[in-house]
């Protein structure tokens, strides 16, 4: 039973609830009705639909700042397809070092170790709410990072511990990063990211930045493994440069991708890169006064500079829960988020299925400052009315 007292019902509820870290909140403002250009049964190949298809390549570039030289493709399978198209197109050249934090970076080790079988990786771990040990890393070897953990709330503060003349490639699965946080490009060398993540975008479709050491790489090593079609990037012995001006391998949703381009507009008119970062940062400091001084709750993140301004993650700490054993506290944290459902104040906020028990708040720039200091006090509520079944 509570040792406290129950705080009372909120009056107030956020007007968007929806809080999924993926897919996300739609943009502000948003209707079908945006939707309304989109190049329906249409080839994608055709002149209009393939213009559509270059513009979300060029104003991604624009609003991310990528530098002269990269080059961005759309590509199938979401930021999972982009991050598997590097891995199995790239490594085999030299070591490999794989920094495991979360679950989708430990997917990536799974692949160099079990999949890809490299003798020669290592991975790096950290357990969640943690970053890997930088000082770890031999840069002579290719580096496989995740910017920003998306189940672990755990980001990279900033790119320094990367050396500029680093033999080795370094691959950073930025899906939850891309569009809300300062990227170093002249410290990566391969970027990927989805649309469904901090432009709010519909899923299926991946984004894959490469620099010109990365092309280089494609251009000069063959893996010793066969690459099925819709990896390849490469075509006799030449770097397929349709994909990065809109010819997509595969078939893409003109559907998506008229809603990409609605986002990618969108954030030009919130004031591009620091607008958009500006409303996550907004987001991430809001939740964070909340969490000072509050004996409900703190930041999985353990250090306050590598908290993420977008996969906020969040434990449960009063005083009851923490005397819980662990099967007990996993049925409290849903009980938690399933009450925030139920009142409809907070859709999708429990934890990723493989990080510790608690809550995730997707914080990204289409989300509503306004609507997460609504959502703070039923978290608080939710807490302790659970409580009372403990």
């Amino acid at each position: 039973m509570a040792d406290f007292s129950v705080a009372a019902m909120p009056a107030a509820r956020p007007q968007n609830p929806n809080f999924s870290s993926g897919p996300c909140a739609k943009r502000p403002g948003f209707t079908l009705d945006a939707l309304s250009g989109a190049a329906l049964g249409r080839s994608h190949r055709a002149k209009g639909p393939k213009a559509k298809l270059a513009e979300v390549i060029t104003l991604s570039k624009q609003i991310l700042g990528m530098p002269e030289g990269w080059r961005l493709g759309i590509v199938p399978g979401s930021d999972t397809g982009a991050v598997e198209m590097a891995l199995w197109s790239m490594l085999g050249a030299r070591p490999v070092d794989v920094l495991a934090h979360e679950s989708f970076s430990e997917a990536w080790a799974t692949d160099v170790v079990k999949q890809l079988k490299l003798a020669d990786a290592r991975v790096i771990k950290a357990d969640y709410g943690q970053l890997p040990d930088v000082a770890a890393i031999d840069f002579s070897h290719d580096v496989v990072l995740a910017w920003n953990g998306t189940t672990s709330g755990v980001r990279f503060p900033n790119g320094d511990f990367i050396p500029d003349d680093r033999e080795g490639l370094v691959i950073a699965d930025s899906t939850s990063a891309a569009f809300a946080m300062e990227l170093p490009w002249g410290k990566l060398d391969v970027v990927t990211w989805s649309w469904q993540k901090v432009l709010g975008g519909e899923g299926g479709h991946g984004m894959l930045a490469l620099s010109p050491r990365a092309v280089e790489r494609l251009l000069t090593y063959k893996p010793a493994w066969p690459l099925p079609k819709i990896f390849r990037l490469t075509s006799g012995g030449k770097l397929s440069e349709g994909i990065f001006v809109g010819e997509t391998i595969n078939t893409p949703s003109m559907l998506c991708v008229e809603d990409a381009l609605d986002g990618l507009r969108w954030a030009q008119g919130a004031g591009g890169l620091p607008g958009l970062i500006a409303r996550s940062e907004g987001n991430l400091a809001a939740i964070a006064g909340w969490v000072d001084g509050n004996e409900r709750v703190k930041f999985l993140a353990q250090r306050p500079e590598t908290r993420s301004c977008t996969s906020i993650c969040l434990v449960i700490a009063a005083p009851w829960f923490v005397k819980l054993d662990a099967e007990a506290q996993a049925k409290a944290a849903k009980a938690v988020a399933a009450l925030l459902e139920k009142e409809k104040v907070a859709l999708d906020a429990g934890a990723y299925r493989d990080a510790p028990p608690g809550l995730r708040i997707w914080g990204g720039a289409t989300v509503e400052t306004s609507d997460i200091r609504l959502l703070l006090p039923w978290i608080d509520y939710a807490i302790d009315a659970v409580s009372t079944e403990f």
